[in-house]
């Protein structure tokens, strides 16, 4: 079939003149947008859905995996003032301690959604939910709008910096800036559409050891009964929030590419109708599930992995076991190499648990995130946080949660300020000014100002 093309021109609206544009409002737009605002810079949030938080929100789930090193506190600024609100808000679950050496925070996502609305409120931010980065506008090798559309109709924003929080570098992309996505086939983890529970008793289900991640012992059984269409052999599980209340992490949808609307279009469809066979399997397979009921899925599909930007440099997962230090380091992670698989295969399965078995960090110990993680090739005053900084894939499957980007979101807003402050480019900021403001927003950087030859 011929590829059939349409020319399509419009004069467009400048809505906003900004000194920094932020493209997504998840954790690492979040933390941008807030520590660029705090150093004075007037900035435009565009987020695509109905609340700021992505996956931790409108994804469904409700979780911060690796906050610390289960001795310091890694998502340090930012992270720990959401990760307090949420304690002051009486948003944490149910059974959570309150213990800041916890390295994974399980937290109600409705309190989080709010805890967000208000930091961005108090800020002085302007922004607009529901609203999407549909291309951008260049000079030579500098961006000077997004273009964004909304219910009202395609408008612009002009500014200075821009800053790609998109998770899939949508932003990068349309800048024309160096990516890749998935393995050598193109392949990338699978997704899942997170769902919410009720009726689920779990003193009975703990009591019998199929807890927050225990179900995965009775699947051989389920597979042997041919209960799924699909039979995935990892099964994250389901995760306690509040009393009889729970959050699926359940099904994978393999295979579906987050870029492209037909493929999340059809991963969906499937996501929906399998979980009634997952269903099934909890009520008649585990115990304290016997009258647990589905109370809906979430807004968007949950998606591990997209595009990766091609940075100045590429964090590898050399750096990871050699607990890397950069002179340029903007924050220290820990969480372990967690790859969901690419295919419903026991291989797949295997591989991920050797992986993710083997790939962990003890207590106190941690890897650097230089800043040049967060410099596209070949862009000058555009910068990126989150899921699609510059990394290798195994990076990818550690760096990619949410209190990573909340590490490389606050970097990238006091970073895109002190450019701006400096009538330069994104590359010739001073580093150490850079880790003094990190410092003073309260960011983990033990090797602040480190001299390495």
């Amino acid at each position: 079939m011929t590829t059939q093309t349409l020319n399509f021109q419009r004069t467009i609206t400048i809505r906003h003149h900004v000194d920094v544009f932020v493209a997504g409002g998840g954790p690492a737009g979040i933390a941008a947008a807030l520590a660029a605002a705090r150093q004075g810079r007037r900035v435009f949030l565009a987020e695509g859905q109905s609340a700021f938080g992505g996956m931790g929100t409108t994804g469904g789930l409700p979780m911060f995996c690796g906050m610390t090193d289960h001795i310091n506190f890694l998502a340090g600024g930012i992270g720990r003032e959401v990760y307090d609100r949420l304690w002051q808000a009486g948003g944490m679950a149910t059974f959570m301690p309150r213990d800041i050496k916890q390295a994974d925070v399980f937290f109600k996502v409705e309190v989080l959604k709010r805890v967000y609305d208000q930091l961005i409120l108090d800020a002085g931010i302007e922004f607009s939910l529901m609203t999407k980065v549909i291309d951008v506008e260049t000079e030579g090798d500098h961006l000077t709008a997004a273009i964004c559309e909304g219910k009202r109709g395609i408008f612009a924003v002009v500014a200075e910096m821009f800053i790609d929080c998109t998770g899939d570098a949508d932003l990068c992309a349309r800048a024309g800036a160096p990516w890749e996505q998935g393995d050598a086939d193109g392949q990338v983890q699978a997704g899942t559409l997170c769902s919410v529970w009720a009726n689920i008793d779990w003193e009975a289900a703990n009591a019998a050891s199929h807890g927050i991640w225990q179900q995965q012992d009775q699947l051989p059984r389920a597979f042997a009964d041919h209960l799924f269409t699909i039979e995935d052999p990892h099964l994250p599980g389901m995760i306690p929030i509040m009393p009889h209340i729970g959050y699926g992490n359940i099904g994978h949808t393999f295979g579906v590419d987050g870029t492209d609307e037909r493929s999340l279009t059809r991963a969906l469809m499937h996501a929906r109708k399998s979980l009634p066979e997952y269903e099934r399997f909890y009520k008649e397979y585990l115990t304290g599930y016997a009258e647990m009921e589905l109370v809906g899925t979430a807004a968007v599909l949950g998606i591990r992995e997209t595009r990766r930007i091609v940075g100045d440099y590429v964090l590898n997962l050399e750096d990871f076991k050699n607990r890397a230090i950069f002179a340029d380091e903007i924050g220290r992670f820990a969480y372990g190499v967690d790859p969901h698989s690419t295919t419903p295969t026991r291989e797949g399965f295997e591989r991920y648990q050797r992986d993710f078995t083997n790939l962990q960090m003890p207590p106190g110990e941690q890897y650097g995130i230089p800043y040049r993680v967060l410099l596209p090739q070949g862009q000058h005053n555009l910068l990126t946080a989150g899921r699609c900084v510059s990394t290798d894939r195994a990076m990818q499957a550690s760096l990619r949660v949410m209190p990573g980007s909340f590490i490389t979101g606050q970097a990238a807003g006091i970073a895109a300020a002190l450019a701006i402050e400096g009538s330069t480019d994104t590359r010739h900021i001073s580093i150490e000014e850079l880790q003094t403001r990190l410092l003073q927003l309260g960011a983990f950087l033990p090797n602040a100002h480190v001299k390495i030859d």
